[in-house]
């Protein structure tokens, strides 16, 4: 079985202008500003790709080109993803087109359950989805949608939503997302767990964790 490196080693090996570590992936944004630069960006992404026998995900929006690096066979991040992470920067540099490291996120649904196994089959169908590489999530077989995992319950706890949504961001723009959800009239309804996750709610008690790689084993 390979040895995964750490979260923080693999934040520390790679450009911080370009790239943030996002549950187990690496994640980009490259402000590319036209369609025709990002198509560029892209086929020389992909030229190197093919070189390295490694492919990303890429997906090309007007004025925007995001990149997501991980290692599917290891169940995470590798020296494969560093390495091409690396490649993908000097490309961009070469181009003359800037990160934008404060935008990669992560959005997942998540569902509390008492019994899992009896759940999940019927959000598996409805969605279209496919098992997930945990034994409890499903996830968008096209890779768009996001993954929806099932949190074990052991009593009903009719107090609290039984759905909520995980949004995971850079850890170094966590507390200013945070803050401007307090702000937007947000309120705070834990951070026993920071700097992991914190979770807020909304003025209905609608909640959502926010979520970083950091205060996590392994980090």
């Amino acid at each position: 079985m390979t040895e995964l490196p750490l979260h923080r080693t693999v934040q520390e090996s790679v450009d911080a202008r370009h790239w943030r570590v996002l549950l187990r992936t690496l994640r980009a944004t490259f402000r590319t500003g036209s369609f025709a630069r990002g198509v560029e960006l892209v086929a020389r992404i992909g030229e190197a790709a093919d070189a390295a026998n490694h492919h990303p995900d890429v997906d090309l929006r007007y004025g925007r080109v995001h990149v997501v690096l991980t290692s599917h066979d290891a169940g995470g991040l590798t020296e494969r993803d560093t390495a091409l992470a690396g490649v993908i920067s000097s490309i961009a540099d070469e181009l003359g087109i800037e990160g934008e490291p404060a935008a990669p996120q992560a959005l997942e649904i998540a569902i509390d359950a008492l019994d899992i196994l009896a759940v999940l089959p019927f959000w598996r169908a409805v969605l279209g989805y496919q098992d997930g590489g945990d034994a409890e999530e499903v996830v968008d077989p096209a890779g768009i949608g996001p993954t929806v995992w099932f949190q074990q319950m052991d009593a009903p706890r009719p107090q609290r939503n039984r759905i909520h949504v995980d949004v995971t961001v850079p850890h170094d723009v966590a507390d200013a997302r945070v803050e401007a959800a307090l702000a937007a009239g947000g309120h705070l309804v834990s951070d026993a767990r920071y700097p992991a996750f914190r979770i807020l709610a909304d003025a209905e008690g609608n909640e959502v964790c926010v979520c970083t790689w950091q205060g996590r084993q392994p980090e």
